[in-house]
């Protein structure tokens, strides 16, 4: 420790008493008994007698402080120089030291009077008055400087004593001010830098790039301005030393006295301090530089994300929006010219995205502390590029199929109407010769060989080829062409049979007829054209009544539900009608897929025949293998009916989801198990047993795809609801659309909240006491706790933890999410309790000072503080509205 700057041990220093040290009425020479003992000397001084108390006090306590512990440990020698002055003197110097000397003394050596009468008067007066001036030492009088030399080497003595060391008043002042003053500059500089730490590892890093910017700029700037105090300190070290040991610089026969290499080490022992303490500061600022130039890196890479994102979500808008696949040879190749200027546009935004997921990887490699908010980051920026990219492709493939099949299509319609020219033009009376028949013959088998030149032979592979594209607009322009073929190909039939029959004998000629105008080989107008099918039975739909009734039909000839109507606005779509028919199509195959499961697999588990087949693993688990499947097989047996009926009455179908809101609650039961069903499925998936049941039921894929099947189910109600209310927007039924959807969201999210609640390990109480699961996800937190110290080191509170919570009713849960692979397959989530809060006790803070995405839920008067960070700003007013919601609800039970 070093004593200088101990205030407590050391309350005085030089400047405070720098007037009474120039009077020189006493003075540490820096001389040393033959022990070690410092010598402090009381030089002849006219006024001693006059001092005040106080100032004499001052100084010799000052000067007692100034040699080391263990020099002053020894005691101090006193020398009283009285030579030139009365018995009266000797007798105040001597009684004032007795009575206010604060250091351990071991002699005392009084230079007596010179002149006879008052050495005399000295000799009697040491002898009467001794036992009154109460020293424990012994008090030495000396006649003169020559007998002093017998106890202290003239090495050791001012020349004022006759030795020979030298010593200045002034100079020695001076030093001892300056040390002290650089003692001073060392520990205010090191405060500083204490402070400026202590700040720094306080600060919240901030969520924008430019208040990173002023941040950096400014802890920069502070830090130079403290890195110019420090070399301005050790500047002034440097020199205070230089000055110390410039007597010996001077004259290498010069020695320094024991109290000035005192001095030499006391400056050394503060500037190694000083460098000491700089060297921690560098390390500390090094690592706390770089995370703000690191946090400066994450909130522009955060900026361009966003930037980036945009751009690309509204690409991706644009790409999703363009869904049209054309109706003709020409609009498709305008599509197609749209679509390669839309791929052009997203050029630039897709090298963008790319560039930043490799600014974001480098960011990783270089140890970045925020990797988990990185690299999701860049997944999803490429996770849209290849989207993008996939979804471009897909759409070309869509376009050149349609491209292909509407230039099919005109090739076809072509060859009709060339076909219809050729058959009117051929003339009756050239004809009726064998010659002339012949010739016709020829001239129909040639051209009915064009035909596998368009691949019109075989409608049902034209069918097959294009069945993705065939949407009902096309697929009706479509059958009324393969229609067409097929009347032109009969007329060629019916044209060749005649023309064989008049090739095959002569018969007699005929009076020559013109073709007909309606044998034009020109298309007739659409206003003319009659509908392949009007009549009756076009109407024979429930939902074409209201059409007939209303008297403004356009078209109608099919059965299937897809005509297209054009009657008020209570008339279903064909959107509409084309949902309904998917819905129930793929409801009656999924109760069918459930019955073969149940019957093929489960009841199979009871055959006596099979029992051997079955792994010992399996035994007794078909409830864990299966779960609830039987019951959600009754439910949607009876719910399949149900949804038939909605045909006749779509708007009936929202009340159907409605009506079975707590049935569907079954699916939340099969997902909590589909864990333990995938752990069995793992351990015997691949025995004989399940490998027989496949083979017996025909089916292409295993039992695991088919136990996957209800958590998919869910989901599909959720997309084609979404269609629904899309093609059903200011409808009548839109309210109980969006509240069925709604319906299906909250089972959906039900289901998902307890998958993540039944991974929870830890908590050693019953969590369906809890009450109702209301959300659950992951944060960011810090703790900020009244109870004990908190002490944070270097940058510890820059780092949140990372905590999923689970909002309860009457308890908030925070737990740590861990992943763990299993038998090498992909990783399962788990949920470690951690802490919990009483709703009861809780207290909320919804905004928190620099962050929109913050929080805070405090306990029992913010003895506790919990600070929560969402990933968004959504999601933060989700959670709180949630926790208001349980905080007014208890409020209310409590009134």
């Amino acid at each position: 420790t070093d004593e200088i700057m101990q205030q407590e041990i050391r309350p005085l220093v030089a400047v405070d008493i720098i007037e009474q040290l120039h009077r020189q009425f006493a003075i540490l020479s820096g001389g040393r008994g033959k022990d070690g003992a410092p010598i402090i000397t009381f030089p002849e001084f006219a006024g001693f007698s006059d001092i005040p108390d106080e100032d004499f006090l001052n100084v010799v306590t000052y000067l007692t402080s100034i040699p080391s512990l263990e020099a002053a440990s020894i005691g101090f020698i006193i020398i009283i120089d009285r030579r030139r002055d009365k018995w009266s003197a000797v007798k105040a110097s001597l009684t004032r030291i007795a009575g206010a000397f604060p250091g351990n003394l071991q002699l005392v050596f009084v230079l007596r009077p010179s002149r006879f009468i008052q050495r005399t008067i000295a000799d009697i007066g040491i002898k009467l008055y001794r036992d009154d001036f109460k020293m424990k030492v012994p008090i030495i009088m000396l006649n003169s400087v020559s007998d002093l030399h017998g106890y202290i080497d003239k090495s050791q003595l001012t020349r004022e004593l006759g030795g020979t060391l030298e010593y200045g008043h002034s100079q020695w002042i001076h030093h001892r001010t300056a040390i002290e003053n650089f003692a001073m500059t060392v520990k205010t500089t090191a405060q500083m830098l204490q402070t400026f730490g202590t700040d720094l590892a306080e600060t919240e890093l901030p969520n924008d790039v430019q208040c990173t910017e002023e941040l950096l700029s400014a802890h920069t700037d502070h830090h130079s301005k403290l890195k110019d105090e420090l070399k301005l300190a050790v500047k002034q070290g440097a020199t205070l030393l230089t000055c110390i040991r410039e007597p010996v610089t001077r004259s290498a026969n010069s020695k320094l006295s024991p109290d000035e290499l005192e001095n030499v080490a006391t400056v050394e022992r503060l500037l190694a301090q000083l460098d000491e303490t700089e060297k921690a500061f560098d390390q500390f600022w090094t690592k706390h530089h770089l995370k703000l130039e690191q946090c400066l890196q994450l909130r522009h890479f955060e900026h361009d994300f966003r930037e980036v994102k945009l751009t690309l979500d509204n690409l991706m808008e644009a790409q999703a929006a363009f869904s049209d696949i054309g109706d003709s040879v020409t609009r498709v190749e305008h599509l197609l010219r749209e679509q390669k200027q839309l791929e052009e546009k997203g050029q630039e935004p897709l090298e963008k995205a790319q560039t930043l997921a490799l600014h974001g990887e480098q960011l990783i490699q270089n140890n970045h502390y925020a990797v988990d908010s990185i690299r999701p980051k860049c997944v999803e920026l490429r996770r849209i590029c290849d989207d993008f990219t996939n979804e471009t492709k897909k759409k070309y493939d869509i376009l050149g199929k349609s491209l292909e099949l509407h230039k099919q299509l005109d090739k076809a319609s072509k060859w009709c109407e060339a076909g219809i020219y050729l058959l009117a033009s051929q003339a009756v009376d050239k004809c009726q010769s064998q010659e002339g028949a012949e010739t016709a013959l020829v001239e129909i088998e040639k051209f009915l060989a064009t035909a596998k030149e368009h691949q019109l032979s075989n409608p049902k592979e034209f069918y097959n080829q294009f069945d993705l594209i065939l949407t009902p607009e096309i697929k009706a322009n479509a059958q009324r062409i393969l229609q067409k073929l097929e009347d032109v190909q009969e007329m060629f039939d019916k044209r060749q049979v005649s023309l064989k029959k008049l090739a095959a004998k002569q018969t007699r000629p005929v009076q020559p007829v013109a073709p007909h105008p309606e044998s034009s080989p020109k298309r007739a107008s659409p206003k003319t054209t009659r509908p392949a099918g009007v009549g009756n039975q076009e109407y024979n739909h429930p939902l074409a009544l209201k059409c007939v009734k209303s008297k403004n039909i356009s078209v109608c000839h099919c059965k299937d539900h897809s005509c297209v109507y054009s009657c008020d606005a209570r008339t279903v779509s064909k959107a509409t009608l084309h949902i309904i028919n998917e819905l129930i199509e793929t409801e009656r195959v999924y109760v069918e897929e459930l019955q073969s499961i149940i019957e093929g697999y489960a009841s199979e588990m009871d055959n006596p025949n099979l029992v051997h087949l079955i792994p010992s693993t399996l035994q007794n688990k078909k409830e864990v293998l299966f779960g609830n499947l039987p019951e959600i097989y009754e439910f949607h047996n009876i719910f399949l009916k149900e949804i038939e009926n909605c045909i006749e009455n779509p708007e009936l179908l929202a009340r159907c989801f409605l009506k079975r809101k707590e049935d569907l609650q079954i699916y939340e039961k099969y997902c909590q198990n589909k864990p333990r069903s995938e752990a069995l499925w793992r351990q015997c998936g691949d025995s004989i047993f399940f490998q027989e049941c496949q083979r017996k039921l025909d089916h292409k894929l295993s039992l695991d795809a088919y136990l996957l099947k209800p958590v998919q189910r869910i989901t599909k109600y959720q997309l084609l609801l979404k269609e629904m209310l899309k093609c059903s927007k200011n409808s009548e039924g839109t309210a109980e659309l969006e509240e069925a959807l709604a319906t299906v969201l909250d089972i959906i999210k039900s289901v998902n909240d307890s998958m993540h609640q039944i991974a929870i390990t830890g908590y050693e109480g019953d969590v369906s006491e809890l009450g109702k699961l209301l959300m659950q996800g992951s944060f960011n937190v810090w703790t900020d706790h009244k109870k004990g110290h908190n002490k944070v080191k270097d940058l510890a509170r820059f780092k949140p933890m990372q905590r999923h919570l689970f909002l309860y009713t009457k308890m908030l849960l925070f737990c740590k999410k861990r992943e763990e692979n299993t038998d090498g397959h992909e990783k399962t989530a788990s949920y470690s309790f951690k802490n919990s809060l009483k709703m009861s006790t809780v207290g909320i803070t919804e905004n928190v000072k620099g962050d929109n995405k913050k929080f805070e839920i405090w306990y029992n008067g913010r003895e506790e503080v919990y600070i929560i960070q969402a990933s968004s700003v959504e999601l933060k007013n989700t959670w709180i509205s949630e926790i208001r919601k349980v905080l007014t609800g208890q409020l209310e039970a409590c009134r």
